[in-house]
């Protein structure tokens, strides 16, 4: 029996555990470089509400990889939700600058 050494098998599943681990980083990389784009994007149309953007950003990608492919769905989801928090925010402010309209009326 050869031994396992020799026959390459070692050497050729340590290979592919670089490679998995390096794929894994870069797509990781991937997700993160989306969510700095989509947290600058919205950031000043939240007033300082950044954590519920990052709450929609972490929804964004619990969902991107429950689907299987993070790196394709989680740019969707993450602009997606974004613009829902922003939307949210907006109805927010008018409503308080609303209020005391209707309270002195």
């Amino acid at each position: 029996m050869k031994n396992r050494i020799e026959d390459g098998n070692v050497s050729n599943h340590m290979n592919f555990g670089v490679r998995c681990v390096a794929s894994c980083r870069k797509l990781l990389a991937q997700i993160e470089n989306v969510r700095e784009q989509v947290v600058s994007e919205f950031r000043d149309r939240l007033d300082g509400n950044k954590h519920v953007l990052d709450l929609a950003l972490n929804e964004a990608e619990a969902l991107a990889w429950a689907s299987g492919y993070p790196q394709l769905f989680f740019p969707t989801l993450a602009t997606e939700k974004a613009n829902a928090v922003s939307g949210w925010h907006q109805r927010q402010q008018f409503l308080r600058h609303r209020a005391p309209l209707l309270a002195a009326a």
